[in-house]
């Protein structure tokens, strides 16, 4: 199949493109560094139809939660309407496959962990809002239209590709685990945000997914919406909580290197616990987290960002 990939040159679009072409497929990349808006749906439409697209992945988002929060507007125009130019352009050339990059976020603080799909949303920041918005969006025009979609709620997504080519490095970053490896490398302190959250050692609870596993997902709701699958959403995570502080010890222990840590106050937005539920996407798509132990998912990335280091 032939796969348009918007924001297919960032951390999880990149590593999904490289693992479409393992399986089979072509990805045609669409992203704002190639000069490519998302807004602009004369040059959507017009991309979709010349490349003879079967289907879209849809990755181009704006992710920092924080920045959300004192940016509002930014997060909504790009995720949230943007989302919409692509969704009508995309029917307008014909095709009627699209899988959503969405967010754990949309559960804000949620009201058990692990977290099932029909659990209340209630997003904290105006990130995982516009990732709501999108997700309700492509419910009805599902129900309008013959769009049928797959929405995939990540929760941490974290490592780099098994061969070591690719990693994140967002700019800016906001993501813990690259953060504090690059303090490490850089032999500067990190600053973690809060530890006074009502959980055992007072930081975040997080479930992290290791980037291949969550890309090997995208394959997969492709397949299944080429093989006739209805509308879906699904959580991907492992079902695993680690806090803040168990992934910086973790980060010590792969990297034989302390931590120099502070303590700042938290971000606002943050969630208390964010915890998958993964039994749906299991059962209905045969998905299995294959990398994402915490220790492989350190590894993996300290291993890409040591050589980026030394480039």
């Amino acid at each position: 199949m032939k796969v348009l990939v918007t924001g297919g040159a960032g951390y999880i679009g990149r590593i999904t493109a490289a693992l479409l072409k393992a399986a089979g497929h072509q990805a045609i990349i669409y992203d704002l560094k190639q000069g490519q808006d998302i807004k602009n749906i004369p040059l959507l439409k017009k991309t979709i139809k010349a490349e003879k697209i079967s289907a879209v992945m849809h990755f181009a988002a704006f992710i920092e939660m924080g920045e959300s929060m004192t940016n509002p507007k930014k997060y909504f125009d790009n995720n949230f309407l943007g989302s919409q130019s692509l969704i009508e352009a995309t029917m307008a050339a014909g095709v009627n496959q699209l899988i959503f990059s969405s967010t754990a976020g949309v559960y804000g603080n949620p009201i058990r962990v692990p977290i099932k799909e029909t659990d209340r949303k209630l997003p904290e920041n105006p990130y995982g809002q516009s990732k709501l918005l999108t997700e309700e969006m492509l419910k009805f025009y599902g129900r309008t239209s013959h769009l049928r979609s797959i929405s995939l709620r990540y929760f941490n997504a974290a490592g780099a590709s098994l061969d070591g080519l690719m990693g994140e490095a967002h700019q800016p970053e906001s993501h813990l685990i690259p953060n504090v490896i690059k303090a490490v490398l850089q032999n500067k302190a990190f600053t973690l945000h809060g530890n006074d959250y009502p959980t055992p050692d007072g930081t975040c609870i997080r479930d992290y997914i290791h980037v291949v596993d969550l890309s090997k997902a995208h394959i997969l709701a492709l397949e299944a919406l080429a093989s006739g699958h209805q509308s879906e959403v699904y959580n991907v995570g492992t079902g695993q909580g680690y806090s803040n502080l168990e992934v910086i010890k973790m980060i010590e222990k792969v990297s034989r290197k302390p931590v120099k840590l502070t303590i700042g106050p938290r971000r606002a937005g943050d969630a208390n616990e964010l915890v998958a539920d993964p039994a749906k996407i299991k059962a209905d798509l045969g998905w299995k987290p294959q990398y994402s132990d915490l220790k492989t998912i350190v590894s993996t990335a300290w291993n890409w960002h040591k050589n980026q280091a030394t480039i």
